[in-house]
């Protein structure tokens, strides 16, 4: 039993510190023990990797760690979009691996099998479509467009020319320097998109955040109705009360119902408890930014009022 019990903490741990690296510096988080962590993974580990790459391989280690460091975190590049696919793929094979030979069950019918599958596939489109979609980059050819859409009101936003790209830039817009473009209505630059996120390709950002959101929810529903019908079918609460002679209360049952899925079903209450934590995630992300647009407003202009 103790050998389920420290499985159960390292896998929590797992995913506390997942959570953080991936999600840390989401407002939400601001001031919380999750933003030091991510602080911690993100700077701190860098910064000691650094002095010892530089300790120990001198300035030529120094040189090619800071070409690394550039491709990674200032210029485009697909890294976080293969790891977004390598959580979706693994964690969609290890429910089908661990949940489906359970479905159909008591409680699920084998539609969900094809549903699931469907789900997941309209997550990965909508990560394609703002990935690979003009977020509303500005230049020569549209600029006339954008400055009457968007026009000064010599208050916050007064006639300037971006010094990089050499035209006019119309309010709310933002040069990029990771892509080195400007964007109309900037938002943010996205990481996971390895794109930014912008006046044309908000609304597939918000669809995006929206679809996993309940996306997740539904896997963390599915695999709890999954243990809820092993339950049933294996009767084993008529067990523990009839054979065992435990009492048919809530508190009298509970432990030896969670000492059993913990010792049964470990895989899948991983899943169901990352499922839960990462949906209660995008809950919150998803309301910060449907926040900004019923507010009208962008993440860049709310972080530099």
């Amino acid at each position: 039993m103790e050998v389920e019990w420290l499985l159960v903490i390292h896998g929590l741990v797992t995913l506390l510190v997942l959570v953080s690296f991936l999600c840390g510096q989401w407002p939400i988080f601001d001031g919380t023990f999750i933003q030091k962590i991510h602080f911690f993974l993100t700077f701190g580990v860098c910064d000691y990797f650094r002095r010892f790459v530089g300790a120990v391989f001198g300035q030529r280690g120094s040189n090619a760690l800071f070409c690394v460091e550039y491709y990674c975190c200032d210029r485009p590049n697909p890294i976080l979009q293969l790891i977004y696919l390598g959580i979706i793929g693994a964690s969609y094979y290890f429910i089908v691996q661990s949940a489906f030979k359970y479905i159909p069950g008591y409680y699920l019918g084998e539609v969900h099998r094809y549903t699931s599958l469907l789900a997941v596939g309209g997550g990965i489109l909508l990560f394609l479509l703002t990935s690979f979609s003009d977020p509303g980059t500005v230049n020569i050819e549209n600029v006339s467009q954008y400055l009457s859409a968007y026009p000064y009101d010599n208050i916050i936003f007064s006639e300037k020319e971006c010094p990089t790209c050499k035209i006019p830039k119309p309010a709310r817009s933002k040069h990029c320097s990771i892509c080195d473009r400007c964007v109309a209505r900037f938002d943010h630059h996205c990481g996971w998109m390895n794109n930014c996120i912008g006046e044309r390709n908000t609304r597939y950002f918000m669809a995006f955040l929206l679809w996993h959101f309940l996306l997740c929810l539904y896997g963390t529903v599915a695999i709890g109705l999954v243990l809820a019908g092993r339950l049933k079918e294996l009767r084993v609460i008529d067990i523990l009360t009839v054979y065992y002679g435990f009492e048919n209360s809530f508190s009298s049952l509970a432990p030896h119902v969670v000492a059993w899925l913990l010792d049964s079903y470990n895989t899948q209450i991983l899943i169901m408890v990352f499922l839960a934590i990462v949906s209660m995630l995008l809950a919150g992300f998803l309301a910060y930014h449907t926040k900004l647009c019923v507010t009208n407003t962008t993440t860049n202009e709310g972080s530099n009022p």
